[in-house]
């Protein structure tokens, strides 16, 4: 019998099959669900002893039975976070991984990710994918890949780890749908706290007269009078002294985020399916008018169908299909320009409007920020991203149990069009005469007609610029057998081709044969093998490929299985593993092996001075380029104690990176070109990292569980061929990767006594330079009594990276409850830059609230910050220990309340539950740094938001 099934979803898309219904015999096993685990930690971690996981590739193995170090975070964890990347939910949850959110933007806020030292490989069903940003109700689980045998499979590609994220399938069982809608509202956090007009004024003033102090012919044109003074402090006169809060003018003190998700799963022992929608909006901090919609924002649709068919007893298929339009919005003069003038636009620059309702504006500052935010235009953008997976696996059982095969083929594809309707704002600076005649001056930015252009960028030949799609073929085969109940043999063979094109590049290929095999003995002794052959195609020769062979090896040992433990009632699991191998890092650039001649200026000959065309010969060529790649150990020892509830993982990692493309340090300027990358570099990574849980079994209406994870992270620059340094304390050889240089601050200049008798306390000073009391002073390191580079070392922590997240919760009947703890320590970060120095600019740049604390006379003792200037001093606003700031956090990262209507009370609705929850997202952040400054984005960024969310499940 032939039934055709009809899957709806809510008018968004109808799929459509027809499979022929099989009764199943007393032999055959129905489909079952393969993401159902056999134990779940609501916490989210993979101490677990059975817990199943997913290596490259989609391959499966349990975690008992391999070395692999990996952690996963399920999806109720990833559910609590209402952000639009998954990356932003994995904060704090991960042990060794650092995220970094550098800004709050809408559509630009994911974290950036830094696994061990390096940036990981996102793979989504086991492929890799150059996106992200997937609804996280589709997904299932997200699963860290550490170390050289969990990621051996991708070979060429596998030196960084991996963040494989696995997407939920459909199950054999009653059909269950499930929707929720959330709101939020988000507020900034922290922003440099700008000062008013009289305290701006009065600062400036002093700048000023502590240059004449220097130079008694310095410019005094920028002086405030004392009229002046008196009206930004009573703010007499709006128009001609203002004094403008201009973030308040231009931002609002909040923005809505709403996500609505409707998802339905189910199936029978031949089809099994999960379909799911979601809409989010994302709005930003601008105001705008009726007009049009000149604010930034987010508005994302995504359509996510999985579905499986069992053929017949031995064969089975897949459709898994996904699809994102993601549009952003913003004003014509950009996000960027416009906090950028937030930053550097002083309070009493102009006021927003001119007394005829014009937009004010002076001949130094002709933008204004209002019509910039308002004003001038729009700017939006439009991604559209495609994945279609289509697999057929069939067992081999007739052959021998446990053997079988599989067919996969993937494609997918992006789209960005960029579209730029900005136009110019246009302002006029007001001038009063003598008698007060007022009159405006003609429009400080020429008007002109509103650009109207839309492009789609073909030539850049970057990921995730323009357009790019992506073509995937693997064919594996997979054996798993226990003979016995004594051995175990599992075993996996894969042959892939994944090719990518960017733009109008030529397209960028990998290819490989890959495979791993464990032998376990009696579920107490593991052995574990994994390789892959795989390389690139852009890389000289015939072939164009560079393959590389890169083998891992491990072993096992399950310590709680010997006899001397397995009737212990205190330990239920113990084991130690380690594993060592070879990973590669594909880094080739774009045909860097050949030599390019571009054309170049014209050059004139003879006494007719005659144009002839030029050719410039670009950065050299590196013939011998290759892959990167890494020599990795890791060693885990992991155990579960009291009937599974307290559990515990420990790992060792020492992860040496060779054939570092890096630029040679021992090149010459006299050659007259750009040396090329070489494959010369050094690094090495090595740290610990350490989980703890309870996960309290359930007894009764109470039930609680806390996990703790913290990683330690250090780094050294082994080599990068550095030109031969004539003191010791310049080599950076030796320091940790990226690790700061520069002058080392030894305080302020009390007095000129202190200046005096600075030679004899081993302080230097610049060559032309005349210090002043409250200036910085610097450390002679070789006691020459000049200050240059010979004085320049490490600056900043030494230390190793830590990073930790404990989160912790309980439920009681209908209510639950969870809160997530993140931060991070010896973390330093640098604050020399523009928009943290006083009246840069010429004298025309704005002032914060640190710059209260200079040092006067007064303050000599207490100051935070040096003597004030104009524009950029030499001595005080060079790179220095004197700008670095230790910026340790510990940040309340998630808290989330929920109550679940008693299912006697749903069912009267035809419901089965309804959750109604709140949470929130960056409630509180403690930390050292001063400033207004948040650790995360110190300055000059659009600011990270604390989100407060509602929301209300509903499963039928």
């Amino acid at each position: 019998m032939r039934k055709k099934i009809t899957i709806k979803l809510i008018g968004i898309f109808t799929c459509f099959f027809s499979v022929a219904l099989m009764k199943v015999s007393a032999q055959e096993k129905p489909l079952n669900n393969i993401n159902k685990k056999d134990s779940v930690i609501a916490f989210g971690d993979s101490l677990s002893s059975k817990t199943r996981i997913y290596l490259p590739f989609s391959i499966p193995l349990f975690a008992n039975l391999s070395t692999v170090s990996t952690q996963t975070v399920d999806n109720s964890d990833l559910l609590k976070h209402p952000v639009n990347s998954v990356t932003n939910a994995l904060t704090g949850r991960i042990a060794g991984l650092n995220t970094q959110q550098n800004s709050g933007q809408p559509g630009f806020d994911a974290v950036s990710l830094s696994l061990r030292g390096r940036t990981p490989l996102i793979l989504i069903d086991g492929i890799p994918r150059l996106i992200s940003t997937i609804t996280l109700e589709e997904i299932e689980s997200v699963t860290i890949l550490k170390d050289a045998m969990s990621t051996a499979l991708l070979g060429v590609r596998g030196a960084n780890g991996a963040l494989s994220i696995t997407t939920k399938q459909g199950y054999n069982g009653r059909e269950r749908i499930s929707f929720s809608i959330q709101s939020a509202s988000q507020r900034p956090l922290k922003m440099p706290q700008a000062l008013n007009a009289f305290d701006y004024a009065t600062l400036r003033n002093e700048a000023i007269r502590n240059e004449l102090s220097v130079n008694p012919f310095y410019n005094t044109a920028l002086l405030y009078t004392t009229a002046d003074l008196q009206a930004f402090k009573d703010g007499s006169d709006p128009f001609g002294r203002p004094d403008v809060d201009y973030r308040n003018e231009v931002l609002k003190s909040s923005a809505p985020l709403n996500r609505y998700s409707l998802n339905m799963s189910g199936g029978n022992s031949t089809v099994t399916y999960f379909a799911g929608v979601e809409h989010l909006k994302q709005d930003g901090l601008f105001k705008s008018t009726d007009i049009y919609d000149t604010n930034n924002y987010l508005a994302s649709y995504l359509l996510r169908s999985n579905i499986n068919i069992q053929i017949n007893p031995k064969l089975s298929g897949g459709i898994h299909l996904f699809g994102r339009i993601g549009n952003t919005n913003e004003p014509g003069a950009t996000t960027s320009a416009i906090y950028s003038s937030l930053l550097t636009t002083p309070s009493n620059s102009y006021p927003i409007f001119n007394p005829n309702r014009s937009l004010a504006g002076t001949t130094r500052f002709t933008n204004n920020i209002y019509g910039m935010a308002v004003q001038s235009g729009y700017r939006q953008t439009f991604r559209r991203d495609i994945i279609s997976d289509f697999y057929v696996k069939r067992t081999l059982d007739d052959i021998t149990p446990g053997l079988y095969i599989k067919g996969m083929v993937s494609f997918a594809s992006y789209l960005i069009e960029e579209t730029n309707r900005s136009k110019p704002v246009v302002a006029f600076q007001r001038n009063v005469s003598a008698s007060g005649v007022e009159t405006y001056s003609n429009a400080l930015t020429q008007p002109s007609p509103q650009t109207n252009v839309s492009i789609i960028n073909t030539t850049s030949g970057q990921p995730n610029v323009g357009q790019g799609r992506q073509t995937y073929l693997e064919f594996s085969a997979g054996y798993n057998r226990t003979f016995k109940d004594l051995h175990n043999i599992n075993a996996a063979l894969v042959a892939n081709y994944d090719s990518n094109v960017y733009g109008s590049n030529i397209p960028y290929s990998i290819k490989g044969l890959s495979g791993n095999a464990s032998y376990v003995y009696n579920e107490k002794y593991i052995g574990e093998f994994a390789a892959s052959y795989s390389g690139s195609n852009y890389y000289p020769g015939e072939s164009h490929y560079k393959m590389g062979f890169f083998p891992v090896a491990g072993l096992g040992w399950i310590i709680s299985k010997e006899d001397f433990l397995k009737d212990s009632k205190a330990l239920n699991f113990l084991k130690l593993s380690a594993n060592y191998g070879r990973v590669g890092n594909d880094n080739p650039g774009y045909f860097s092996y050949i030599q390019r001649i571009f054309g170049g200026a014209v050059a004139y000959f003879g006494t007719g001075a005659g144009a002839v065309t030029t050719l410039n010969e670009s950065t050299l060529a590196n013939a011998d380029i290759t892959y990167e790649y890494a020599n990795k150990l890791n060693i885990n020892l992991q155990g579960k104690f009291f009937n599974n509830q307290l559990g515990f993982s420990l790992d060792y990692y020492n992860n040496k990176f060779k054939d570092l493309l890096t630029q040679r340090g021992r090149n010459t300027s006299l050659l007259g070109n750009f040396y090329p990358n070489e494959n010369i570099g050094r690094n090495k990574y090595n740290g610990v990292e350490f989980q703890l849980s309870w996960q309290q079994q359930k007894a009764g209406d109470f039930n609680y569980y806390a996990a703790l994870n913290v990683g330690f992270q250090q780094s050294v620059v082994e080599f990068f061929d550095e030109v031969e340094q004539p003191f010791p304390w310049m080599q950076r050889t030796g320091q940790r990767v990226g690790q700061s240089f520069g002058y080392v601050a030894d305080g302020l200049y009390q007095s000129q006594a202190d200046i005096a008798n600075s030679s004899q306390n081993g302080i230097a000073t610049f060559i032309g330079y005349t210090p002043q009391p409250g200036d910085i002073k610097y450390k002679d390191l070789n006691g020459d009594g000049i200050l240059n580079q010979f004085d320049q070392t490490v600056i900043g922590s030494k230390s190793p990276l830590a990073i930790f997240g404990a989160n912790f919760g309980f439920s009681y009947k209908f209510f639950d409850f969870s809160a997530l703890v993140q931060g991070v320590a010896n973390y330093t970060i640098n604050l020399s830059s523009n928009n943290y120095f006083e009246f840069q600019n010429g004298g025309l740049g704005n002032a914060f609230s640190q710059h209260l604390d200079r040092f006067t006379p007064a303050t000599a003792a207490t100051a935070s910050y040096p003597r004030l200037s104009v524009g950029f001093n030499q001595n005080n606003h060079t790179f220095s220990s004197y700008w670095l700031r230790r910026a340790d956090y510990i940040r309340l990262k998630n808290v989330e309340v929920g109550i679940t209507i008693p299912s006697r009370l749903a069912s009267i609705l035809k419901i089965s539950s309804i959750r109604v929850f709140a949470n929130g997202t960056n409630l509180f952040t403690a930390t050292k740094l001063k400033g207004n400054l948040d650790p995360e984005v110190p300055v000059d960024a659009y600011p990270l938001q604390k989100l407060y969310n509602l929301g209300v499940n509903v499963k039928f």
